[in-house]
């Protein structure tokens, strides 16, 4: 990262990286941890508590620990295992920012450096009413595949069902922040400090599309698609606020959607879906992306950083504000 700008100046969310340890190394040494971590330590590390809370019900652990992972046929523990395991990113995420990076895990969150919890509040209200023009457009359009349709038979509600829609309640917000965390996050900032803005929106969306495993080619692009939305969100705006809520909203809607009219299996493994999903889903994407930018500019939200960055610099007691 030679000639990289001093951890006093002002830098964009995308560029924090630029504040701490010197290296072109490090970015790569921390991607290559965070997948380590959750292909090999995480989901391990989480089936303990689950294998104790098998025993407390007094249903077998083997069998039990082997449905946790089947997403073809979930189960509301499996679907709390999932969510705990992807949200799970945002502690793997801290821990490699201050170890790899030296930098403060709060940088993660915005340029501030913390949530901006009034902005994140904001974000949620902007999601709703791009909502609204989703559904307008999605009831002119052709039918989307094998999605789950608003209006079809209505699922009759059973205990599964009133303990799904409990896992989708509390733990889909900590799921949708553990990804953008990992991906709008610290991905970001990795591809950011190395190769610039563009490079920082676009190469992690395309592993965000690519980490949801197999899918037909309109479903990566729309994953792809709200990967550069989301991407774009973070970057011009200073922060995960933006991303976590359209992500959060979304998933509320799929699986509530799901739980409704549908199955939680069918939203996991959206196996077909065609190019009709796209303008449906780019039309909330779009309106959601152009309100959040206009509404930040009136709120005069911040995009870059207006303290050190570096822990060294903080240290040695120099605290703008």
């Amino acid at each position: 990262m030679a000639g990289s700008p001093p951890a006093y100046g002002r830098l964009p969310y995308h560029l924090l990286h630029r504040g701490g340890r010197p290296g072109a190394w490090r970015p790569l040494v921390g991607a290559f941890a965070l997948v380590a971590a959750f292909l090999l330590v995480v989901p391990v590390l989480l089936q303990v508590p689950f294998a104790v809370l098998l025993l407390l019900l007094g249903r077998p652990v083997g069998p039990g620990l082997e449905r946790l992972l089947a997403l073809d046929d979930p189960t509301p523990m499996g679907l709390a295992y999932l969510n705990l395991t992807l949200a799970s990113a945002i502690l793997v995420t801290w821990a490699i920012t201050r170890v790899v990076h030296g930098l403060r895990p709060a940088w993660l969150a915005s340029v501030r450096p913390r949530i901006r919890w009034r902005w994140l509040l904001v974000c949620f209200g902007l999601s709703l009413v791009a909502l609204v023009a989703t559904l307008v457009v999605s009831a002119v359009v052709p039918a989307q595949g094998d999605g789950t349709q608003v209006g079809g038979h209505l699922n009759r509600f059973t205990a599964t069902t009133g303990q799904f829609a409990l896992v989708v309640l509390l733990l889909t917000p900590l799921q949708a922040a553990g990804e953008e965390y990992a991906f709008r996050g610290y991905l970001t900032q990795a591809f950011g400090g190395l190769f610039g803005r563009a490079a920082a929106v676009v190469l992690p969306a395309v592993l965000f599309a690519l980490a949801h495993g197999g899918q037909s080619p309109p479903v990566f692009f729309d994953r792809f698609a709200f990967g550069v939305v989301a991407g774009l969100a973070v970057v011009l705006t200073g922060g995960l606020e933006a991303g976590i809520a359209m992500h959060v909203l979304n998933n509320w809607l799929a699986f509530g959607l799901a739980l409704a009219y549908g199955s939680i299996a069918s939203s996991l493994n959206p196996s077909g879906g065609n190019w009709w999903t796209i303008p449906v889903t780019l039309t909330q994407s779009l309106v959601y992306l152009g309100l959040v930018l206009l509404v930040a500019r009136r709120r005069g939200l911040a995009t870059t950083t207006s303290t050190p960055v570096a822990e060294g610099v903080l240290a040695a007691g120099s605290r703008a504000v």
